[in-house]
């Protein structure tokens, strides 16, 4: 490169200069660099701001010709050059000169995105929602330290500074789309990890989920303890309420803890594992408890409220539980959850 550089800076000036720039750029890539740095050695190059956007994390990178991170609003962008992986343009950028545009600009620009380019392809890139599962695995792992979950969550493109929900999910639509669906203009992951899809995202829509998907929703701060609550919220979900977050649970969230043995021994789960065998009775049962109203049930049902009544009579006897009673209703709906958890089995 060095001999290279030599012949060509005979040529004139504007040569030797753009080698230059060439030369610079290339001892970056071979440091391997992060985004942060271009943007810094950029910034000193350039002699003025200097900055880089992922379309895929929408966070902005904007440094000073001293190092610092650039002060106030974003200038107009004096020139600007899109950053392209595989055909696809997956960011920008630019640099913000006051003055008249640089001699050395176009250069500079063309060779930053290159660099920026190869940063996003070695640490995983930044524009598909599909990851590696491995590094998905570390971000929701209990057995991973902070400062390998903080790595594989920047390696998966997400900032520091940006909030990651999890969700757990089962479904026979591909993750990718789901994923864009619940968070289309923010940062979002997914792989499959043993038996469930995994999503990482900055924000989840939770009506904007589609048809067919079971989805329990993590609601804490640390992205190993959200999975453990998504998973959790996972085994609550049922045709009827097909997205549970967990923070919705509650005190039911504490059935999840209970010995499987201890819930299979229960009276009230072993007759209502047998009422399971009538689909029709397993439904009515299960309108009637999230309704609290003949009515309502019979509505959400599609039937007469006679046949409902008709049905909950008989599965009021089958388990022997006056369901009528608020005290016997709420037994029934805790019978009816804690078989739904054995029958997801965990």
């Amino acid at each position: 490169m060095e001999a290279l550089a030599e012949r060509l800076s005979q040529l004139d000036p504007h040569s030797e200069g753009a080698i230059r720039v060439v030369a610079f750029y290339d001892t970056l890539m071979r440091r391997r660099v992060d985004l942060p740095a271009l943007a810094r050695a950029s910034a000193g190059l350039a002699e003025c701001v200097a900055g880089i956007r992922l379309h895929g994390t929408g966070r902005s990178i904007r440094v000073a010709p001293d190092g610092r991170d650039a002060p106030g609003p974003q200038t107009a962008a004096s020139a600007s050059v899109p950053i392209t992986l595989d055909d696809e343009e997956i960011g920008t950028v630019w640099v913000e000169r006051p003055g008249p545009p640089g001699v050395f600009d176009d250069v500079l620009l063309d060779r930053l995105a290159l660099a920026a380019a190869a940063v996003v392809e070695r640490y995983g890139p930044a524009r598909t929602t599909m990851a590696d599962p491995a590094l998905v695995e570390l971000v929701v792992s209990t057995g991973c330290d902070e400062a390998g979950r903080a790595r594989a969550l920047r390696l998966l493109g997400f900032a520091p500074d940006l909030p990651v929900r999890v969700v757990a999910v089962r479904s026979p639509l591909p993750l990718d789309r789901i994923g864009a669906l619940i968070c289309p203009a923010r940062p979002v992951k997914a792989a499959h990890v043993a038996d469930v899809g995994v999503i990482l995202a900055t924000t989840v829509a939770q009506d904007a989920f589609p048809s067919g998907v079971r989805a329990g929703i993590g609601a804490a701060e640390t992205p190993d303890r959200s999975w453990r609550q998504a998973r959790t919220a996972l085994r609550f979900t049922t045709p009827r309420r097909p997205v549970v977050p967990h923070d919705a649970l509650g005190a039911l969230a504490l059935l999840a803890e209970v010995p499987e043995a201890a819930m299979r021994a229960n009276p009230d789960v072993t007759a209502l594992a047998h009422l399971a065998r009538n689909p029709e009775d397993l439904e009515t049962l299960e309108a009637y408890c999230a309704t609290g109203s003949l009515r309502r049930a019979a509505d959400s049902l599609h039937l007469h409220h006679s046949t409902v009544a008709r049905r909950l009579d008989h599965i009021g006897s089958s388990l022997r539980i006056d369901l009528s009673d608020p005290t016997e209703l709420t037994r029934a709906r805790v019978a009816l959850t804690t078989w739904q958890l054995l029958d997801d089995g965990g």
